[in-house]
């Protein structure tokens, strides 16, 4: 005999238990942090906008990259903020499910902009007479184009299948956002058919990038080692490193979550921390750090203020 169950509307998201007294310290820290990826963003997003020395390739991809991870910290953070200090934010289940779209999205088109931005490395060293030709300004915006447009289509499969489920179960969820298995959990229809196609779609957007990745550097690393000067061999490296940085800690916090994540029940909430909040912080350091034409694309910025030309 099938029970009755009512289904909820609401959404509770508990975020980080039993602060006690880091609650204010630990507010003041992340709100401090957003603040500081909102401005690293929106400067490199600026630099490649008006400087004539970064309108290339790279720079365009890396300045999609800042835009993306706006949108995460965006749709994630002032939430996560909410949750330290009200202990606990209710959200409408469709506003929940929304949010979890748009992550979706988010990290898909990262995916898939890292991809392309290992290939676009792969071009300029081992292809350089060509690479102009070849990655020009238009087959960037087509590269991004579609990426955006794989992202919103393909998370629309599993999010129609989501929206189906009953949730009945008691709403309080132990995150800091709505992510798929806190939802899941809570739900009290068969979710196996959502979680074969979430595994589906991990493999075909996850796993397949990464090992193009791979590819691409294997074939980079072996052009590397076939230059004669190691003073060469260094600086061609060094254009490919900032980018290995950052697909490494992006792919790491994704599969801790989404591979050993599930059959762990202790481990979503850090590296979900790393991957929503850290990684964007993070990104525009690893890419200024060691940049050249970033830090002139910077310093000729802070010339043009007229306080610079004074001093």
């Amino acid at each position: 005999m099938e029970k009755n169950h009512t289904s909820i509307t609401e959404i509770s998201l508990l975020g980080f238990q039993n602060l006690h007294n880091f609650k204010i310290p630990l507010f003041t820290l992340f709100l401090l942090m957003y603040i500081l990826t909102i401005c690293e963003n929106v400067l490199i997003i600026a630099l490649v906008s008006t400087s004539r020395n970064l309108q290339t390739p790279m720079y365009f991809f890396l300045q999609n990259l800042s835009i993306s991870d706006l949108l995460v910290t965006a749709n994630i953070v002032p939430i996560m903020l909410q949750t330290i200090i009200n202990k606990e934010v209710t959200l409408s289940l469709v506003g929940c499910i929304t949010q979890l779209y748009l992550f979706a999205i988010f990290e898909t088109f990262q995916c898939l902009l890292l991809t392309v931005m290992s290939y676009d490395r792969y071009l300029a060293i081992g292809n350089p007479l060509r690479y102009s030709s070849i990655m020009n300004h238009r087959v960037c915006v087509k590269f991004i184009f579609m990426a955006w447009t794989i992202g919103c289509s393909i998370m629309l499969i599993p999010l129609i299948s989501l929206a189906m489920l009953q949730f009945c179960k008691p709403n309080p969820i132990d995150h800091f956002f709505c992510d798929l298995a806190p939802l899941l959990e809570i739900s009290c229809s068969d979710t196996s058919f959502v979680k074969i196609q979430v595994i589906s779609e991990v493999i075909f957007l996850t796993f397949f990038p990464l090992m193009l990745i791979i590819v691409s550097y294997v074939y980079i690393v072996n052009i590397i080692l076939k230059i004669g000067s190691s003073s060469e061999r260094q600086k061609v490296f060094s254009t490919c490193s900032s980018h290995l940085a950052v697909v490494s800690i992006f792919y790491g916090t994704l599969i801790s979550i989404y591979v050993i994540g599930p059959g762990n029940k202790l481990v979503p909430k850090v590296p979900s921390l790393l991957n929503t909040f850290m990684v964007p912080f993070f990104n525009p350091v690893i890419y200024s750090l060691r940049n050249k034409d970033i830090k002139e694309a910077f310093k000729k910025l802070l010339c043009s203020v007229p306080l610079c030309n004074s001093v």
